[in-house]
């Protein structure tokens, strides 16, 4: 089954769903639309009651509406039966539910008739004249038949959309888990990739007896580590943050390319606040890194800004190193940017951007995304 799926309830399945399944039929709002419902249709018939006890005064009037508890009384019952047959096949529920509507409704009508008598015997002479035949039994059967019949559908109609909003709610949950996943599966390619070519460097200045650099590539590594690694890829930073990693990660990479690295980096004031994917620029660095420092005699100066231009924030990382089409094609297929474009796709969807261009000399990799997409810090 795929991630996204829910699978349909069988009896492996029914004792973990029928606890969700009882949760989304609440006897709180039973309660509330049994009782409307009841009181609904009193108001209807209250001037039928007020004909029929003219004569009598309001004790009456009330001994008769009094008979509304026993109608709430078997709505609530009908929600119970309700309740506990969550699980069965549709059918079988529509057939049970019918049934006991048709069985509400009679014991209704008798409780109803025995009522009548016994008020009409102990409390009120006056009530010997209401009709206690099977003619008024038959004339409300209908009524009541009708009207559980909507008090079962309201039951029905509120399960369904609270049933709706909790997968609703269950299916956001797990695609942000599994978008979170996906993140930190990234990062955690990100890393050794990062890893390996530092360790590289350094392991070079070793050979070639050049200890005290060496150690301070070290140094600067680990303090770029534990920086990166506390970073929590599902959360976004300010882009000054981001730009202060960057600057740390060239910091490493000046220890071991010298004079023959330039830094250069901007961000405009409006940009600062925004908040982007953390660790997010740093591949495109590498790369510039890589194939535009490391494969070039004469320094090369690496250019990263952060602007917007009209409603879209773009962030760009340019190199003036002399590149070959093998290296376009590399820095457009590398692990650094599939991972980079799959981030912002998560995050994004279809409307952030990253495109790679080869420059004469250099290249340039942008990532543009809507600032209607982008969150303020601080």
């Amino acid at each position: 089954m795929k991630m996204g799926q829910i699978a349909p309830a069988t009896c492996g399945d029914c004792p973990t769903f029928m606890p969700a399944a009882k949760l989304d039929a609440r006897w709180s709002e039973a309660a509330l639309f049994t009782v409307g419902l009841w009181l609904f249709m009193l108001m209807i018939f209250l001037p039928a009651i007020f004909a029929r006890h003219a004569n009598d005064g309001w004790s009456s009037i009330a001994l008769d509406c009094a008979t509304i508890v026993i109608s709430i009384g078997f709505g609530l019952g009908l929600f119970a039966l309700f309740r506990a047959t969550l699980l069965w096949p549709n059918m079988s529920r529509l057939v049970i539910m019918a049934i006991a509507v048709l069985v509400a409704s009679a014991l209704q009508i008798t409780s109803d008739l025995i009522y009548t008598a016994w008020v009409a015997e102990n409390l009120r002479a006056s009530w010997r004249s209401v009709p206690i035949d099977l003619a008024r039994a038959a004339g409300s059967m209908l009524n009541y038949v009708c009207v559980f019949t909507v008090n079962v559908a309201i039951f029905q109609m509120t399960f369904s959309r609270r049933r709706s909003l909790t997968r609703e709610r269950a299916l956001a949950a797990a695609e942000s888990a599994a978008q979170r996943a996906q993140l930190e599966a990234l990062r955690l390619q990100l890393n050794p990739h990062f890893l390996f070519n530092t360790l590289n460097a350094i392991s070079s200045l070793i050979l070639t007896k050049r200890n005290e650099q060496a150690e301070q590539m070290t140094d600067k590594l680990s303090s770029f580590l534990r920086a990166s690694l506390a970073c929590d890829p599902s959360e976004l930073v300010p882009i000054e943050e981001e730009l202060e990693l960057t600057a740390e990660y060239l910091e490493i990479e000046t220890i071991r390319f010298g004079d023959r690295l330039r830094v250069d980096i901007s961000c405009a004031p409006a940009a600062r606040d925004l908040l982007v994917p953390g660790m997010l620029i740093q591949p495109l660095v590498e790369n510039a890194v890589k194939y535009g420092v490391a494969r070039s005699a004469e320094p090369v100066a690496i250019r990263i800004a952060a602007d917007l231009d009209g409603d879209v924030l773009c962030l760009s990382v340019a190199d003036d190193g002399t590149g070959s089409d093998s290296s376009a094609k590399a820095v457009s297929t590398g692990v650094g940017l599939n991972n980079v474009r799959r981030r912002l796709a998560s995050l994004y969807g279809n409307d952030a951007s990253l495109s790679v261009e080869q420059l004469d000399p250099g290249f340039l990799a942008r990532i543009c995304i809507p600032v209607s997409h982008v969150a303020f810090g601080r």
